[in-house]
């Protein structure tokens, strides 16, 4: 029924071990013209039926899996099953009071190259590879039929989606969403820009590692790094922190940073928002912190962007460090999808031995329930992050 790719020797490994890539090395030969994003049958070399999934003749990763179910059919109602088993996981996964979600998680969901967020009554939709692209269409108009949304709005850009031979797309798909929408999470209230903020607005992976900072904030004078819109600061303002000091370049993250922050009832005197260089501020500043948190953006984001991005981690663990008070707290985090969990951690020891601290673990943080990632593969996991205590060394 669909054609065929077939692989070279050995190459099944990946996918008999529960990875949905095949890189474009792994592929002996195909039947006929294959169009980009079109389902095909990985078969391995004796001809037996391996996997179905999206094709892309020009890439790297030629072959992403929708099932392993060989004899499946991939119509609509594959998709419509996937996105209500999606939604099924979240109602079990999601507190009553928090009205804001990652919706599908690409290949976490079985459905590679498909972001959806939930902010309220609108979804924030993301297509980044040319399989998903083809299938636009019917997605939208199952989440419309499945959802019921008041709105979409799409953010189809960056650099995979360019890399599958596709132009960006940003704009309302549905409805007329409004370009700032309102949340709530963990019983705190958030303005999101659906239009031009971070990601889809707003960073929902971190919604668990915000909690564990509102349960250690009480009493402390806390320092948020990279804070964007405030999130980490308004979580640690509502766990009682005696002040909380934000730092963020953006003049329009700093703005809806200080939004937040009153939408909450929270003293305006215990927040300080300082419009500066994470590096430049942590360099030139003496004042000492109970907790600090570091939430930088993806330092690398290719293969080649690791060597200079381990410098920039190191330095900014190792000026944060600086920063703490003796015995004090340190939330860390990496989004960047090419630096392994191994070499993170390594990252931050040589900065804590470097600022003459002794560092205690005391979590490995991941993103929330709702991003799942496959067991097998461990790209998908691209949050990663440290809860430390500093001692002296």
């Amino acid at each position: 029924m669909y054609p065929r790719l077939q692989l070279n020797p050995g190459r099944e490994k990946a996918l008999l071990r529960g990875h949905p890539w095949l890189f474009s090395g792994a592929l002996a030969r195909r039947e006929g013209k294959l169009k980009p994003g079109e389902v095909v049958l990985a078969v391995g070399r004796s001809g037996q039926p391996l996997a179905l999934g999206f094709y892309h003749p020009e890439t790297d990763i030629a072959f992403r899996v929708l099932t392993t179910k060989t004899d499946a059919v991939i119509d609509r109602d594959f998709f419509r099953r996937r996105i209500r088993e999606a939604g099924a996981l979240r109602k079990r996964l999601l507190p009553p009071e928090t009205t804001t979600c990652r919706l599908i998680n690409a290949e976490g969901d079985g459905l590679p190259g498909l972001i959806v967020d939930r902010y309220g009554d609108y979804l924030v939709l993301s297509l980044s590879t040319a399989g998903s692209e083809l299938i636009r269409a019917d997605l939208i108009e199952i989440l419309l039929e499945e959802l019921r949304p008041l709105g979409i709005y799409e953010r189809s850009e960056g650099k995979s989606r360019l890399l599958e031979g596709l132009e960006e797309r940003i704009g309302p798909v549905f409805g007329a969403p409004p370009p700032v929408v309102e949340i709530s999470e963990g019983g705190l209230t958030f303005q999101v820009d659906l239009a031009s903020g971070q990601k889809t607005g707003f960073f929902l992976d971190q919604r668990t590692n915000r909690e564990l900072v509102r349960r250690f904030s009480s009493g402390a004078l806390v320092l948020n790094c990279f804070s964007y819109t405030g999130a980490f600061s308004v979580y640690a303002g509502a766990g009682g922190a005696t002040e909380v000091v934000s730092v963020e370049t953006s003049a329009s993250a700093n703005r809806l940073a200080g939004i937040n922050w009153q939408i909450n009832g929270l003293p305006e005197d215990r927040h300080r928002i300082v419009a500066a260089d994470v590096f430049d501020y942590l360099r030139q500043g003496e004042e000492s912190f109970d907790l600090v948190i570091l939430d930088p953006p993806a330092f690398a984001k290719s293969p080649k962007d690791l060597s200079r991005a381990t410098r920039g981690y190191k330095e900014i663990n190792r000026q944060g460090m600086r920063r703490l008070k003796g015995g004090g707290l340190l939330f860390t985090f990496s989004c960047s999808n090419f630096l392994a969990p191994d070499l993170f951690e390594r990252i931050v020891l040589a900065a804590a031995c470097e600022a003459g601290k002794r560092p205690l673990v005391l979590a490995r943080l991941g993103p929330a329930a709702d991003h799942p990632v496959l067991l097998g593969h461990p790209q998908g996991g691209y949050l990663k992050g440290l809860f430390l205590s500093l001692q002296a060394g």
